[in-house]
């Protein structure tokens, strides 16, 4: 599925950029002084630290330095700093406004990230990434899952397959599924639910002829799954459908899965000429280590 590496790197760049020490910028030799400081206080009681961070904020430092005492005021537990970051996120804008928002889904608590759905509604479109970012790193599966319905009902697209693919990402199997019956299926569902592993559905999906354009897709998407258990259901499709479109996307899944004992299989049983042919050039593509074999049985006249 096109969209399933760009996923996969998109949530690990979240998580990594949100987890790990910022890089100081251009800074002057009094912001790294000052950012040194600050992360000093890591190991300081959260009564000694948070008023520090706070005035920190407050005062007329550059953004490199606000934004260190935003994630020394994520690290402390208490409403204080939590209505700090909220009010960091109102009423601030740019970077400095994404960052505090970020650091909302670092620290965690449900009360401000509550709070964030306000500014996902009225934010532009980096305020909503930011926002969808910190309810990734927070793990709020559930707070995804209602921005994505409000984006399909809303008529969001972008918006709508933003969401889906990070719940994908998040393994949110049980919100992908209640989102199928209230949103019913597309592609971008399918390739969420092939990021989150999720066979049962894919499967499902694969066996349902209603749609075969979607079909293919999940046949497809059954291969990213992989596993002998999707391996088996996509030799069962193959060999059960009489549809050129749906066997050529079982063999994709078959090889999107490197199953190539699959194709084997097929080969093997098929009395075809013409599919055997074809059967035969896909199992050149993957490199089958038995290919050989099997080269040279037909060069030896056997089918």
């Amino acid at each position: 599925m096109k969209n399933f590496r760009k996923t996969l790197f998109i949530l690990t760049a979240i998580i990594c950029t949100a987890l790990a020490p910022q890089a100081v910028a251009q800074s002057t030799d009094e912001d790294e002084l000052k950012i040194a400081a600050l992360e000093a206080l890591m190991a300081a009681p959260p009564e000694r630290a948070l008023p520090i961070a706070a005035k920190v904020l407050a005062s007329d430092n550059s953004d490199d330095v606000k934004e260190r005492a935003l994630f020394i005021l994520s690290q402390i537990d208490s409403p204080e700093a939590h209505d700090i970051l909220i009010r960091t996120a109102q009423e601030n804008s740019g970077e400095l406004r994404e960052e505090a928002i970020r650091m909302i889904g670092i620290g965690g608590n449900s009360v401000a990230l509550s709070q964030l759905v306000g500014l996902y509604e009225n934010g532009d479109e980096e305020v909503r990434e930011a926002v969808l970012e910190a309810y990734v790193i927070a793990d709020d599966q559930e707070a995804v899952y209602v921005l994505a319905v409000e984006a399909s009902k809303s008529g969001s697209e972008e918006d709508f397959e933003s969401a889906v693919e990070m719940l994908g990402a998040m393994g949110a199997h049980e919100q992908l599924r209640r989102l199928r019956e209230s949103t019913g299926i597309s592609e971008s569902l399918i390739e969420a639910y092939a990021i989150s592993g999720d066979a049962d559905s894919l499967r499902e999906l694969a066996l349902d002829g209603s749609d075969p354009e979607l079909q293919e897709q999940a046949i497809e998407a059954l291969g990213i799954v992989g596993g002998d258990a999707v391996n088996a259901t996509l030799v069962e499709i193959y060999r059960n459908s009489d549809s050129e479109d749906i066997r050529e996307s079982a063999v994709e899944g078959m090889m999107i899965s490197g199953y190539d004992e699959g194709l084997l299989e097929i080969y093997r049983s098929s009395q075809d000429p013409v599919e055997k042919k074809e059967l035969l050039e896909y199992l050149v593509i993957m490199g089958s280590d038995d290919v050989w074999d099997i080269i040279d049985s037909a060069l030896d006249g056997g089918l």
